[in-house]
């Protein structure tokens, strides 16, 4: 193995300066939220809320802009059969920001919230929050180890660097800033992390492009000029438009229930800076696409004969999911790929330290503190999510280095997030009456539909078939052996969240008027859900029902930071009133 020393240089210039800004951020704010008598622990996870305009687009824009993104959305375009046409990921979450904006974010930022699953405890009880913190964190585990694992591959195809060795560097500096910095630390690199991608992936393309086996993408979008390779612009066909359907819903309204993104919205100075940023990051990543969508147009324009890469195209020796590294090794010069190296280590190390500390976050609040131990100090809360940021970290390092099926893992996962908690999110925001028995229905409910549609890229068969499906052949074009496979083209996984959606509402109304016109006793409410949430004993909303319920008074306060001019266009106490008045559990509700 040769290592490309001034590869290997220009990644250790570019980790330190990552680690410099992580720990200058972390001691620049180490007294942030002291004097509003802010929580330690919650400024960790939250900053004080205090995050501005310019810094809060940068992270909220970095957090979806990972090595994934890059990496995949080069692939789509790329991939004869699919192009432009099936990089859905642009596209779909910039649309999943947009509509957080509009619906989620002020609601959300509004009641002072610290962690997405807050509203679920709040309505639902602990033990619901419990069952939903488990998607929220596989989905961002597996997030974390499988953009690590992206990059590992992108290292040992441009510098020759062992990949394992290159996952655990990686992961472990991510892992110091965070444990040190918290959200600050993370914002303030994830704006490094981002100038980084755009200007390494952007001095990358004209290089790519003026490299004489290149043919005129313009052309080649609509017109193949290279054997096994179809225009780049791609097609949908007839048979196959349900499931890009399905896919589009799924970044579109999946994009939304993660605490990634939950978390820049609460750590906003206010409910309209949240709004805002999201529709920043939505633009943001509109614009960080581009030289992705570009170079996979380029790999789709190459004459690989031409190339150092040899006759055989990326997809016959099934590297379509490296084309990036790929471009940027055999396509430009060496110097020049090092920016574009840069770019993508940048992606990744923006994307799994936000992961992380988001599943530390929700850890250490809504299970530990919430779920067991409400009397936790403020100083323990804050290390138990030191620890749980090692011990994620970790766990996402050991995943990413079994790459065989990690990204199976996170398409099974997020499939979780958006049919289970995007419909209950719906709920717990903006419909009346549900409940806990409506939540577990919905649950179980969708958990069921989603899994038994199986799970292609896991091996995982199907035992439920949907309308539409269709045995689809793969051929590994390495080792010649042809797999099977199960393909559903009916969109089951919006149809499962759906599903979810209405069985909490069904269940949840059913429940409802059992207990109440006495068909069940109330000593079969063991869920505390009914008869507890409405008996006439209760006469404060925020207060305690039992153990298991948590009241608006165990939310986090909101104690921003604001300006003068701030402070003059923004009353958190009106806000709160006008949300508390729309509320689904509001009094005003209940006594209609």
């Amino acid at each position: 193995m040769n290592i490309h020393v001034e590869g290997l240089v220009a990644i250790v210039i570019f980790y330190l300066l990552i680690l410099v800004v992580g720990i200058w951020a972390a001691w620049k704010n180490k007294n942030s939220g002291v004097m509003e008598g802010t929580d330690r622990s919650e400024t960790i996870m939250v900053g004080g809320r205090d995050i501005g305009l310019f810094v809060g687009a940068f992270t909220m824009t970095a957090t979806w802009v990972g090595g994934g993104y890059i990496n995949g959305t080069a692939e789509n375009v790329y991939l004869p059969g699919y192009g432009l046409a099936w990089a859905q990921a642009p596209f779909g979450y910039a649309l999943s920001l947009v509509l957080g904006g509009l619906f989620f974010a002020k609601p959300m930022r509004s009641r002072g919230y610290v962690t997405m699953l807050d509203p679920f405890q709040q309505l639902y009880g602990k033990r619901m929050g419990g069952l939903l913190f488990i998607p929220a964190l596989m989905g961002e585990m597996f997030w974390s180890a499988a953009i690590l694992s992206a990059l590992g591959a992108t290292l040992s195809v441009i510098i020759d660097i062992d990949i394992n060795m290159s996952v655990i560097i990686s992961a472990l500096i991510a892992i110091f800033y965070t444990l040190v910095g918290g959200l600050y630390s993370v914002a303030y690199t994830d704006v490094v992390q981002l100038f980084c991608i755009f200007i390494g992936l952007w001095v990358s393309v004209p290089f790519a492009l003026s490299n004489p086996a290149v043919s005129d993408i313009g052309v080649t979008a609509v017109k193949q000029l290279h054997a096994n390779q179809t225009a780049w612009l791609g097609k949908i066909d007839s048979a196959d438009k349900w499931m890009w359907a399905d896919n589009f819903c799924l970044l579109m309204l999946g994009g939304i229930p993660w605490q990634v993104y939950f978390q820049r919205v609460l750590s906003a100075s206010s409910a309209t800076y949240a709004q805002v940023l999201s529709f920043l990051a939505a633009f943001g990543c509109i614009i960080m696409a581009i030289p992705s969508v570009l170079i996979g147009a380029i790999g789709a324009s190459t004459d690989w004969n031409q190339t150092t890469y040899g006759p055989i195209p990326p997809m016959q020796r099934d590297q379509s999911d490296m084309i990036l590294p790929i471009v940027l090794q055999h396509l430009c010069p060496a110097y020049i790929s090092f920016f574009g190296l840069g770019a993508v280590s940048a992606a990744v190390m923006s994307s799994a330290d936000s992961s992380i500390l988001s599943a530390s976050s929700m850890f250490a609040r809504n299970i530990y503190q919430l779920a067991f131990r409400q009397s936790a100090s403020d100083r323990e809360i804050v290390w138990v999510m030191r620890i749980t940021i090692f011990v994620f970290g970790a766990l996402a390092t050991a995943m990413a280095l079994l790459s065989g099926t990690v990204y199976g893992l996170w398409y099974l996962s997020s499939d979780l997030v958006y049919v289970i908690i995007f419909p209950q999110l719906i709920c717990v925001l903006f419909v009346r009456g549900t409940n806990t028995y409506g939540a577990v229905a919905g649950y179980v409910f969708g958990m069921i539909l989603r899994i038994g549609g199986g799970e292609p890229y896991l091996k995982l068969p199907p035992f439920i078939y949907y309308p539409g499906w269709t045995i689809e052949e793969k051929v590994h074009h390495v080792t010649n052996e042809v797999e099977y496979l199960v393909l559903q083209r009916f969109p089951f996984k919006t149809i499962s969240m759906l599903a979810s959606f209405l069985s909490n509402v069904a269940v949840s109304h059913l429940f409802k008027y059992l207990f109440e016109n006495g068909t069940l006793s109330a000593k079969y409410d063991f869920l505390d859900a009914v008869v507890a949430k409405h008996s006439a004993e209760i006469m404060d909303k925020t207060t305690l029902v039992n153990k298991n319920i948590i009241g608006l008074n165990e939310m986090g306060p909101v104690k921003p930071r604001l300006s003068v001019t701030l402070a003059a266009t923004f009353a958190r106490k009106e806000t709160l009133t006008e949300e508390e008045d729309s509320s689904p559990e509001s009094p005003s509700h209940e006594n209609e």
